[in-house]
């Protein structure tokens, strides 16, 4: 039998006899599809891990409290509009409750007081809301910026001293928590945006990448305006199926001005609303209806775009009028495809890479001369060229990337994205000096687009900028305040070069807890461990990279990115070689 100390966090559904009895079925789907998208994503990202699944509810065990609270709390912030077509009293709502007490864990599952505690305290939140002990609340007290009510000892069944417990309601409160990593961003220079994710009313999922593909439109539209500042869809995505407080939208993302739209569809007619408001006040300052053949989508974006601009009075230049009025595709399978399988290639996983290359070849394939499918493709072949083992042939698959890059930038030779990730694919060649003058061309197109800046970023550290490097990733990670987990890996990789030890295992460890899979933070803390000195840490690392990913060499990983400066390239393998990365 095994004893250890745990945070153990306990939820249950709020009149789960009464759903049932309205809507077994539909209880059950619904509940399946909250614990898939919600409930066990915000358990992974803080590190827990399920015991079990109940009807009613379900247990989870956490290393750690503050992870455990935390994770309680992004769940309580995903639910409300989550079900936005059902009346509140048929919605589904939770109540969870958090402990850190002493457990017995026997083959898997837990028990003791500290189990009861937390099954207790979940009994004594609000529905929607979070009830932690006085032991949780003391190991998280300073450490997050939420505000618990003292409800003072609360007599526990089967528990013979009464437990002081404190309570956070969501709901309103809740969302006007501040999102991790925003912390009262300064406003920009200019006219500043947030777009937030098109609400899709047409009661048809399937309808749900129509709505996602305006949005992502309209942002890349938008970008591409040397007057504007742009946040990034990976930050505003965290908003979809979400009541907002739109002021609060304004302070998490840094932005004056907040658009919201919804897209509903009937047959083949297809009405889209947008709004632009002011974020400090909630003052609308325009809003249109469109209405259109659902053919016409890609159009209608345009018009959408143009008239945010003219709102925001911007003046274009001769060549962003240019490049407002183009399109990209006609073909809406064609963009619709390209949107989900960019979004894909852009995890940095294996199968997910695979699944969103074989999505752009089949966009590419209905209109060959879509220039965002090409690019997409493009780094999804590059990324398959340089892991070992994610392509029965890297020497064609990095032919087929340079094909890919070549057809994009013959279509669009003035997209930024495009011309960061052909920079990228030069470095791999090992053509700097052609890299770097792409790169830098990439970056005085990229206006807002953070991806692109990130990318060349890349570039920048390969050719030894890594000072410049640093600055441009930190520009994209203000683009993109929820920025992706590789913005973190590419800081780590620039301290290293820049012999700044303890930033680079800083950064590389935040990007391990952002993305535990990704085996590339793990070098960087091997290649630091290995030149201190620090050999069991330096072997522990190599451990977890091989533990990740059994086929991870060094030579590849070399191979892939190399380094302008030989010394920097030799200091590299040479750290990997005392870590114990195999060749």
């Amino acid at each position: 039998m095994e004893r250890r100390l745990a945070a153990i966090l306990a939820a249950d559904v709020v009149g789960y006899s009464r759903l049932m009895g309205q809507d077994e079925a539909g209880t059950l789907e619904r509940l399946k599809s909250l614990h898939k998208d919600i409930v066990k994503p915000a358990i992974t990202t803080r590190k827990g891990r399920v015991v079990k699944l109940m009807g009613d509810g379900l247990l989870a065990e956490f290393p750690s409290v503050v992870e455990a609270v935390e994770c309680a709390i992004d769940i309580q912030r995903a639910m409300p509009g989550r079900e936005p077509n059902l009346v509140e009293n048929n919605r589904i709502l939770l109540r969870i409750g958090v402990n850190l007490g002493d457990i017995i864990v026997e083959g898997g599952d837990i028990f003791g007081d500290g189990v009861n505690v937390a099954a207790r305290l979940e009994g004594l939140a609000e529905p929607g809301g979070v009830c932690v002990s006085g032991g949780a609340f003391d190991a998280i007290d300073g450490k997050i910026e939420a505000h618990f009510e003292d409800i003072g000892p609360q007599a526990i069944k089967n528990i013979a001293k009464p437990v002081r417990a404190y309570r956070l309601g969501i709901g309103a409160e809740a969302r006007a928590l501040p999102l991790p990593g925003s912390d009262g961003l300064a406003l920009p220079d200019k006219p500043s945006v947030a777009v937030l994710p098109f609400a899709n009313l047409s009661g048809d999922r399937e309808q749900d990448y129509f709505a996602d593909g305006i949005t992502e439109e309209i942002i890349t539209t938008l970008s591409k305006v040397s007057g504007l500042f742009v946040i990034a869809r990976n930050s505003t995505l965290v908003y979809k199926d979400r009541a907002v407080d739109i002021r609060q939208v304004g302070r998490e993302q840094g932005v004056q001005y907040v658009l919201e739209g919804s897209v509903r569809s009937a047959g083949q007619r297809l009405r889209v609303t947008a709004q632009l408001i002011e974020a400090s006040t909630g003052r609308h300052l325009w809003a249109q209806r469109y209405d259109h053949e659902a053919r016409d989508i890609l159009a209608l974006q345009d018009d959408v775009t143009k008239e945010i601009v003219s709102a925001l009075q911007v003046e274009l230049t001769a060549g962003e009028h240019a490049r407002l009025a183009a399109q990209g595709t006609r073909n809406t399978d064609a963009w619709q495809l390209t949107f989900e399988g960019r979004d894909l290639v852009h995890e940095h996983h294996k199968d997910t890479v695979q699944k969103g290359r074989a999505l752009l070849e089949r966009a590419a394939r209905l209109d060959e001369n879509y220039a965002m499918a090409w690019g997409a493709l493009a780094e999804a072949y590059w990324k398959e060229a340089r892991n070992e083992g994610w392509s029965a042939s890297p020497e064609r698959s990095f032919e087929l990337s340079i094909e890919a890059s070549d057809r994009a930038l013959a279509i669009d030779p003035e997209d930024a994205s495009n011309l960061a990730m052909r920079s990228v694919i030069m470095t791999t060649l090992r053509d700097f000096d052609g890299a770097l003058a792409v790169a830098e061309k990439a970056l005085r197109l990229a206006h807002s687009d953070a991806y692109a800046i990130a990318l060349a970023a890349i570039t920048l550290y390969a050719c030894g900028k890594a000072e410049e490097a640093v600055k441009q990733t930190e520009l994209a990670m203000r683009l993109c305040p929820r920025y992706p987990p590789w913005y973190l890996l590419m800081l780590a990789r620039c301290r290293w070069m820049l012999g700044e030890g303890e930033e680079a295992i800083a950064a590389a460890r935040s990007t391990i807890e952002a993305d535990p899979l990704l085996a590339h933070p793990y070098v960087v803390l091997a290649m630091v461990h290995a030149e201190a000195g620090e050999i069991s840490e330096a072997r522990e690392a190599v451990r977890n990279i091989l533990r990740i990913d059994p086929k991870f060499s060094a030579g590849a990983y070399l191979r892939g990115l190399p380094l302008r400066d030989p010394a920097q390239q030799e200091r590299r393998r040479a750290a990997l070689r005392t870590a114990g990365l195999p060749d």
